[in-house]
């Protein structure tokens, strides 16, 4: 079904992996179009209940190939019709989404990682806001995510300063949630995302819209924005199942309905 990426499912977990590592996965338009493909694949999937996304080989993703950028190239209309439905999509998507930082994330690299919900950073990957180094300004989601990540001034001097972050430092400043050894790097990303995977779904998606919404309204329309996702929270099968469990004092089994 794909070419430039790998996507596959197990234990209600879906693992979209860029698959470029002899160009470090550097974006490519077919790249794009299948990631987006992909998101709307696991989408639809109702035993899809978390994604993670990594890359294959040494980095995560060095950004755009700048083998395919030319003089004239018209970089607005490269990010309208490939970069922009990416990330948007990823934006609407109501289930957990996992940026496995295996190495590098540079320029729209570090952007995809930024438009996850949670960045688990390989002990040896880094982030680099690579833009200004050939002349660009960081795109794809960047300058919206970085800014509501680190503050305003942190988020400036990354852009511009174009510096590389390691690691634990990423993790200091709130870009990743957690750094893992490389010797365990397999059996935690896969504990990670499976725990995500068994946890109430529709609760999650509503967090994860009202969170978004948070930022543009005040507390009167958050108040009632949060009384809409309780009823809605409160009418899943999960809210139930969660309601029983508590009573019979035993853990419970969400199905993500």
């Amino acid at each position: 079904m794909f070419e430039t990426i790998e996507y596959s499912t197990e234990n209600n977990v879906a693992w979209l992996r860029l698959n470029r590592p002899d160009k470090f996965n550097a974006f490519t338009e077919q790249m794009n179009f299948e990631i987006t493909k992909a998101l709307k694949e696991a989408e639809r999937d109702q035993d899809v209940r978390c994604l993670v996304i990594t890359g294959n080989g040494k980095a995560f993703c060095s950004g755009e190939d700048l083998a395919g950028v030319k003089e004239d190239t018209d970089h607005a209309e490269i990010l309208r019709k490939r970069y922009n439905p990416m990330v948007e999509k990823l934006a609407s998507f109501e289930k957990p989404v996992v940026a496995a930082v295996n190495g590098v994330a540079a320029g729209a690299g570090m952007s995809l990682a930024l438009a996850c919900d949670f960045r688990l950073m390989s002990e040896k990957a880094s982030f680099i806001e690579a833009f200004i180094n050939v002349g660009l300004v960081p795109d794809s989601g960047n300058l919206f995510y970085l800014p509501r990540l680190v503050g305003h001034a942190k988020a400036l001097e990354l852009a511009v300063m174009g510096d590389k972050v390691s690691a634990e430092e990423a993790k200091d400043l709130g870009l990743a949630n957690k750094v893992i050894p490389l010797d365990s790097w397999d059996e935690e990303v896969s504990a990670f995302a499976e725990n995500l995977a068994n946890k109430p779904t529709k609760a999650i998606g509503l967090i994860k819209r009202y969170l978004r919404k948070s930022w543009d309204a005040d507390l009167s329309e958050m108040l009632e924005n949060e009384a809409y996702a309780q009823r809605t929270a409160g009418m899943t099968e999960d809210h139930a199942e969660g309601v029983k469990a508590f009573i019979e004092k035993r853990k419970p089994e969400f199905k993500g309905k």
